[in-house]
């Protein structure tokens, strides 16, 4: 942060960015810097017992000769609480604010909403990392049950999908949740259960009926069987395919038609599985289909199935950002796929999608946790702060701050190390969605 300034409290004014030294649980208000918007917000600042605070000119806005007087800067110096009133730890029995001071209590008690929002918040991650977990476990037993028992396995997938979709369709707003990094050992799976969640996603965007929900689950959820066919050594390559290597690769759509029409699955999922590498300018694979040749339910996989593939491709090294995949797709690549399919996807995403690294309008650096798809633009986030253990990080839903918004995506490069560790969630990213309010979890039975 730039040079910050010292104020008494007399000298706070509307417009200061001031810097509260205070633990995140010894003040009332959303983050412990901030710029001053109301005076009641300077009333809750001098009612907190310090006799002064620090604040930064740069990120102040207020007129010139407005900046308070008779302060010298400050660089290396902290304006400590008053005696007793130590930093706080994170946990319940930290005390936010001192409660005998009756004029901090409307605020006091705004802050522990925020901390009940956060506990429930945290409450729902978990619910859909369990719901995740399972169903990619559930994944896992049908790709490994394919051939042994083809009908069970079959039965199976159809109640995962059912499942899910219902509780897609089911849901009054999708929250989209990236996952964190207790997932176990399913990462084989994950790319499968992400094609699928993401498709339906669109597709309830777009409205597509109800009753095609399930061959669109069924299909995004096999789109890859085919390449139990292909050489692992093909599969796990990190280095770029020779041309005979992706001759090879790409019959995994044809391969993958034989193997559903062994296992008896309908013609529009046989449909998913051989198209959805087709690409709407005729790039694809493996007839280059072009347009409205390619049908519906597949250009909406191609692009889930595609942008999964910028996160989460073989060599972990060489991942996009979920913010770069999506501006990849729609700066440079927009003409592969169907221009409403991908406007849906983005609409549905934000901008910002759940796993970006991201720089608030206020200066701190957050990650983008969740995204209700009712209101992209204003996802819920987690604030890195130092002072407060990872697991216990403070989640700020931007819709309840009128005041706070995101001001740009940061590459992981450019965050320091440590602050990137406490945010990232997992080397891959996965999605799944808060099916909490449908009153139905997507998992395997």
């Amino acid at each position: 942060m730039p040079e910050d300034n010292i104020v008494t409290m007399d000298q706070l004014r509307i417009g200061l960015y001031v810097v509260l030294d205070l633990s995140w649980f010894q003040h009332p208000f959303a983050f412990s810097q901030f710029k001053i918007k109301s005076e009641d917000q300077i009333r809750d600042i001098r009612n907190l017992g310090l006799k002064t605070v620090r604040y930064n000119p740069a990120l102040s806005d207020m007129p010139a000769g407005q900046q308070p007087a008779g302060v010298a800067p400050v660089t290396a110096s902290r304006t400590a609480p008053e005696p007793g009133a130590e930093v706080a730890g994170t946990g319940a029995a930290a005390a936010p604010v001192p409660e005998s001071n009756p004029e901090i209590q409307p605020a006091l008690a705004a802050k522990r909403a925020l901390v009940e929002r956060i506990r429930t918040q945290r409450e729902a991650a978990a619910r859909v990392e369990t719901a995740f977990v399972n169903a990619a476990r559930a994944i896992r037993d049908i790709e490994r049950n394919l051939y042994s028992n083809p009908r069970e396995t079959v039965q199976q997938a159809t109640h995962l999908v059912t499942q899910i979709s219902d509780s897609i369709l089911c849901a009054p707003d999708l929250a989209i949740h990236v996952m964190g990094d207790r997932t176990g050992d399913e990462e084989l799976y994950f790319h499968s259960l992400n094609v699928a969640m993401l498709s339906m996603m669109i597709a309830r965007d777009i409205g597509v009926p109800q009753e095609v929900f399930g061959a669109l689950g069924m299909g995004a959820l096999l789109h890859d069987i085919g390449r139990k066919e292909v050489p692992d050594k093909i599969l796990l390559k990190a280095e770029p395919l020779t041309q005979a290597e992706r001759n090879l690769y790409q019959m995994h759509c044809r391969f993958g038609v034989e193997i559903g029409r062994r296992l008896q699955l309908s013609a529009p999922v046989l449909d998913i599985i051989q198209d959805h590498h087709e690409m709407f300018d005729g790039t694809g694979y493996p007839a280059g289909l072009k347009g409205d040749a390619i049908g519906i339910m597949s250009r909406i996989v191609a692009v889930a199935n595609y942008y999964d593939e910028l996160c989460n491709p073989v060599d972990v090294a060489s991942a996009l950002t979920p913010h770069d995949a999506l501006s990849t797709m729609f700066a440079k690549l927009r003409s592969k796929f169907d221009p409403r399919m991908l406007q849906a996807f983005i609409r549905c995403l934000g901008v910002y999608p759940p796993g970006t690294i991201v720089q608030l309008s206020n200066g701190p650096i957050a990650m983008v946790a969740t995204v209700n798809t009712a209101k992209p633009m204003k996802p819920v986030i987690v604030i890195y702060d130092e002072n407060i253990p990872k697991e216990e990080s403070i989640l700020v839903d931007l819709a309840r701050e009128q005041d706070l918004n995101i001001a740009k995506a940061i590459r992981p490069a450019q965050v320091p190390v440590e602050i990137y560790n406490y945010l990232s969630p997992r080397k891959r990213v996965s999605y799944y969605f808060d099916a909490g309010k449908s009153g139905q979890e997507p998992v395997a039975r």
